[in-house]
């Protein structure tokens, strides 16, 4: 019998999908399943970006340019400056979601038995995405104590090696919601130009940014432009998860030559998406003070409930959709299938992420658990209640 590779074998599962069986099975015995587990915002998709798809026009369903639609790179040419970062088109690859952006930036840039520094804890699929390029990561531990703060410099110097070629970060976080700060980006960058490395930076949360505070994109570093890639995705800025459109974004001509060559080998970004992304620029200029204003009660309704209860640590977020919480367990990913398996509160219970899988540390985040912020108040309350009812059964 044939063996699958060893890259296969060595694939990890996603902490945020892995207990979906123990959830469908739930489901079937009549338990409500309140889904904290996973980035899927019930807001609305705007409907205006749907009609663009809807009243699309043409005979013919064919490929786009493999960088995408000119006519969408221009659109976010718009959209780039409106946030202050300033790009041409044939600066902005068109992908398949933020997923094959990041695949795209570590294919392009480095090789097998190459290293990317990346505080952790970390978006789970950099794992995923690192291990099928044959890359490792080397991890820099952020703590819960100071809400996932930057680690200091010296930490990132230390983990510099001749094999080192890029830092990764999520600005804002996930899985944490930390927002970093000018001065910590700063710190970045400087280490970038001192050991001459890519900065990766995902910013699919760009809009999510909270109690006054602004994001800072990594191209707008001044010194960093040849270093600085950008990682995008229009799922959570528009709700439209199913979409998987992306951007890759840079002003180096020699990666950007690179990845044209990874998307011309997947020939092209979904057509219906591109529509779908190029009329969501057009949305009014308002657009995103209703949702920021819902994302802002969101949070601030889960960390009370969490900081309430007994035994539990939940720093306030400062930006995304995403918390991490402490919880006085000693197995989160064995509690969190019991949740799943063997309790209901009032017919219901709350699915969520055991956050190990976001660290690269053996034996980190073994206590913590990941949660989204996705659902309405009245659905965050009752998960809430679900959460304080489970950990009162389940400590006993």
């Amino acid at each position: 019998m044939p063996h699958i590779s060893q890259r296969g074998v060595h694939m990890p599962p996603s902490p945020i999908r892995k207990l979906v069986p123990y959830a469908e099975a739930a489901k079937k015995r009549g338990i409500k399943v309140y889904h904290l587990n996973i980035g899927q915002p019930d807001i609305e998709t705007p409907p205006a970006i749907l009609d663009a798809v809807k009243h699309a026009d043409f005979k013919v369903l064919e490929y786009s340019h493999s960088a995408g639609f000119e006519s969408y790179r221009k659109k976010l040419v718009e959209y780039y400056k409106r946030n202050d970062i300033i790009v041409n088109q044939n600066q902005i690859i068109v992908t398949t979601g933020g997923s094959e952006a990041i695949l795209f930036a570590i294919m392009s840039c480095m090789d097998p038995g190459d290293e990317i520094i990346i505080p952790e804890p970390f978006y789970a699929n950099y794992n995923g995405f690192s291990t099928s390029a044959g890359v490792n990561i080397v991890p820099i531990p952020s703590g819960i104590e100071d809400g996932f703060a930057l680690p200091p410099i010296d930490a990132f110097e230390k983990a510099v090696t001749p094999r080192t070629k890029a830092i990764m970060i999520c600005n804002p976080n996930n899985p944490t919601g930390y927002l970093y700060s000018a001065d910590e980006l700063e710190v970045l960058k400087q280490i970038c130009l001192k050991h001459d490395l890519f900065l990766f930076s995902d910013e699919a949360y760009r809009e999510f940014c909270y109690d006054g505070r602004k994001h800072i994109s990594a191209l707008t570093l001044h010194g960093l432009e040849q270093h600085a890639i950008v990682l995008d995705t229009i799922s959570k800025r528009y709700s439209a998860c199913g979409g998987r459109i992306g951007a890759f974004v840079t002003h180096n001509q020699e990666v950007l030559d690179a990845a044209m060559k990874f998307a011309q080998a997947r020939l092209s970004p979904p057509t219906f998406a591109q529509i779908l992304g190029e009329a969501a620029v057009d949305l009014p200029a308002d657009y995103f003070d209703g949702v920021h204003a819902e994302y802002t009660a969101r949070r601030d309704l889960l960390v009370k409930r969490l900081q309430a209860m007994d035994g539990v640590t939940c720093p306030l977020p400062g930006g995304a959709f995403y918390a991490i919480a402490k919880l006085p367990v000693d197995d989160s990913e064995k509690f969190c299938q019991w949740l799943l398996e063997g309790f209901s509160h009032n017919g219901a219970t709350v699915m969520m992420a055991p956050a190990a899988g976001f660290y690269a540390t053996k034996g980190k985040g073994k206590d913590e658990v990941r949660l989204a912020y996705v659902l309405n108040t009245d659905d965050i309350n009752a998960a809430m209640d679900c959460l304080e009812a489970a950990l009162r059964e389940y400590n006993k």
